[in-house]
């Protein structure tokens, strides 16, 4: 892939990931990026995910991506590709600050953090990393490494390599090998198309088979009880108003559309205060799919999926 047409592609990512960090963000207080490496372990279980870097779902390049519930048992096997010194510092699709020294990696559905053992099918070579982004998103490459993982591999040189990758729930540290300085280091793969350069797109929903929250329609159908809408984390909203007059406005020409369950959530005070439209629960992709194809027949321009935490 040409540098311009990567470049392109990256900055698709980046304009997807700042609508959904914008979309989610409630004005409450600012992550600041974490290690990249980690210093302690957990005991048993699974870590908590990431504030950021798991909504429901997302879409990049026409395709829809849904994280997976859990990264319990998870193996499958693949093509690896790696990224370096085009993305080292730039913000990761947890919030994470990319260090290419660090063994990190990302994949499309794995909950952000996993950690995984890869293990290089070639030359019998074992990583374990922790998975805080978002790719790749290029042909069949199942996960893509840091620069620091992808040496321990032995796969800088040829770019790719298959590998398994296997979940692991409880992680442990792994050494990091210093890396070249950028210079030196062979170009990376374009493999991280499109990357975000504000970190990556991102996910979370139901499961195949997994009991689904009833939701409350928005499309004008009776509302849920108070006990089923504290189990619904996702929402469509409509619009983002500095004056609440606006996102009042809003609601009422919505509501006299015949679309139920609208309503606002005001956040900061005074210049700062941010008013948002927002229609819900909702239960799944679909029904989003048919809130936002309703809410742009309206003339509603950008309707966009929120989740609340």
């Amino acid at each position: 892939m040409r540098p311009g047409t990567h470049r392109q592609l990256r900055a698709c990512g980046a304009i997807v990931l700042m609508v959904l960090l914008a979309a989610c963000s409630g004005g409450g207080r600012r992550e600041e990026p974490v290690a990249a490496t980690r210093t302690s372990t957990a005991q048993s279980g699974e870590e908590p995910r990431a504030d950021r870097g798991n909504p429901p779902f997302y879409d990049v390049l026409g395709k829809r991506y849904h994280v997976l519930p859990t990264s319990a048992g998870y193996r499958a096997r693949g093509v690896a590709s790696w990224y370096g010194p085009d993305f080292h510092g730039l913000a990761t699709s947890s919030g994470e600050q990319y260090d290419m020294n660090a063994m990190t990696a990302a994949h499309t559905t794995l909950p952000l953090p996993t950690w995984v053992e890869v293990t290089n099918l070639e030359n019998g070579r074992t990583v374990i990393v922790k998975v805080n982004d978002r790719g790749p998103f290029v042909d069949d490459r199942l996960i893509d490494l840091s620069y620091a993982a992808a040496t321990r591999l032995d796969m800088v040189r040829n770019g790719t390599a298959r590998v398994e990758v296997r979940a692991v729930a409880t992680p442990y540290d792994t050494p990091v090998v210093p890396a070249a300085p950028p210079s030196l280091v062979a170009a990376a793969p374009a493999s991280r198309a499109p990357a975000a350069a504000a970190g990556r797109p991102v996910i979370v929903p139901t499961a195949p088979g997994a009991p689904v929250p009833v939701a409350a329609s928005v499309l004008g159908l009776p509302s849920l009880s108070a006990t089923s809408v504290s189990q619904s984390r996702m929402f469509v909203q409509a619009g983002a108003f500095a004056e609440r007059n606006n996102a009042e406005r809003l609601v009422a020409r919505l509501t006299a559309d015949g679309f139920g369950n609208t309503f606002i959530v005001s956040d900061g005070r005074g210049m700062r205060a941010l008013h948002r439209v927002r229609l819900g629960p909702i239960r799944d992709s679909a029904e989003f799919d048919r809130v936002k194809a309703r809410l742009l027949a309206a003339g509603v321009a950008n309707p966009q999926l929120v989740v609340d935490r």
